[in-house]
């Protein structure tokens, strides 16, 4: 796979830095600065009635990307915001308050989710199981088994973890586990566009949230949530877009609320993130790039990123320290477990190597930008920065 020289821009920005954090903030490949621009002339053009355009054309277009490479069966099923956050904190407001509320989830979540449902703990609101992924063989029948033995209120599980790259087994199983009346969600930030995803089997029972900030490509503003069809849930948490079709009516008695995902739609919103989400889309066809291409691209310079570590042999950054090992099912990065993360983040990053550190674990990413070329380049400056 090369395709580097469509990320030209960014290159040109960065002269001499290597980038291997495409899991953290990932390059914008050179076609989202006419998007970005052309967002700008929009709003120019048509003032308030750019968003007839908006929700005409872009939001639509983007809808159809989505269902395509998630497989969902509508794609009017689709809402989207400027951040993951704000989905947790609609899905929470759409549960009964007057109770503590139970909360089924692993330990591995991201900070989006787990600030705050920790808070919320942290206030008496919400009763937290959380289930740890190691011992990693045994993840999904641990949490299956926790699914199906308390009447929860809210299931959320991250399909890739953020601190490890772990792909979750069998979603179909862990859904289908869940308590009937309970709301399923999944956090998919680090799996799509990084690795197939089909919720073909799950779509119509689970919410899936992600965004376009890593392997989409598209950077910040760009998430999206895929709401199981027919869903009537009435967020507390609600925007004046949830009643988008209904604001020539007037207010009525009750709050009144979109049909399909609008009902899970904020408030005004910056969306020169989804012209940009659309133009990586449409550049990702005209090149016949699939997202099975990437996964196993991402894996190949795995594969020789770790046979180069094991020569170095570095007590800095040990093979030894992956989470979780090989041979387990993992995303696009490397995370690897050690004591002197910080220390070794700082030495990496010092020699002009991009990567990032999430508390003891400093994270390698690797995207459609590299090739066999740049991943013998970090390991040749990897070398002196580890002695």
């Amino acid at each position: 796979m090369k395709l580097a020289s469509h990320f030209s821009r960014f290159f040109e920005a960065n002269p001499g830095k290597l980038h291997f954090a495409a899991h953290s903030h990932h390059p914008w490949p050179d076609v989202t600065e006419a998007a970005h621009l052309q967002y700008w002339k929009d709003s120019a053009a048509r003032a308030d009635k750019k968003w007839e355009e908006v929700f005409g054309t872009v939001v639509p277009r983007a809808q159809e990307h989505l269902a395509r490479l998630l497989r969902l069966s509508d794609a009017k099923q689709v809402a989207f915001a400027p951040n993951t956050h704000e989905f947790v904190a609609r899905l929470y407001s759409c549960m009964d308050g007057s109770r503590p509320l139970r909360v089924l989830t692993s330990a591995h979540e991201f900070h989006s989710f787990r600030r705050q449902t920790r808070r919320l703990q942290e206030s008496g609101r919400l009763e937290v199981t959380e289930i740890a992924g190691d011992p990693w063989g045994t993840f999904t029948d641990r949490f299956v088994a926790a699914a199906r033995s308390g009447p929860w209120d809210l299931v959320f599980l991250s399909h890739v973890f953020f601190d490890s790259g772990f792909v979750v087994p069998d979603l179909e199983r862990i859904v289908e586990s869940a308590p009937a009346n309970a709301i399923v969600a999944i956090d998919g930030y680090h799996a799509f566009c990084a690795l197939p995803v089909d919720l073909t089997r799950i779509h119509k029972r689970a919410f899936y949230m992600a965004g376009g900030y890593k392997y989409a490509m598209s950077g910040e503003g760009t998430c999206f949530l895929s709401v199981p069809p027919g869903a009537t849930l009435r967020p507390e948490n609600t925007g004046w877009f949830a009643a988008f079709g209904a604001l020539d009516a007037g207010p009525g008695k009750a709050i009144a609320y979109e049909d399909a995902a609008f009902r899970f739609w904020g408030s005004t919103f910056d969306a020169s993130g989804i012209y940009r989400f659309n133009a990586v889309m449409d550049w990702m066809q005209r090149e016949g790039i699939e997202i099975a291409t990437i996964h196993a691209h991402a894996h190949a310079l795995q594969k020789q990123f770790l046979e180069g570590l094991a020569k170095i042999a570095s007590p800095r950054l040990p093979v030894a320290a992956l989470v979780p090992p090989a041979g387990v099912a993992r995303g696009n990065f490397l995370a690897f477990d050690l004591d002197d993360a910080e220390g070794t983040h700082k030495r990496v990053t010092d020699a002009g190597i991009y990567v990032d550190r999430r508390d003891r674990r400093v994270r390698f990413g690797f995207g459609v930008y590299h090739d066999e070329t740049a991943v013998s380049q970090l390991l040749e400056r990897l070398a002196p920065a580890l002695r």
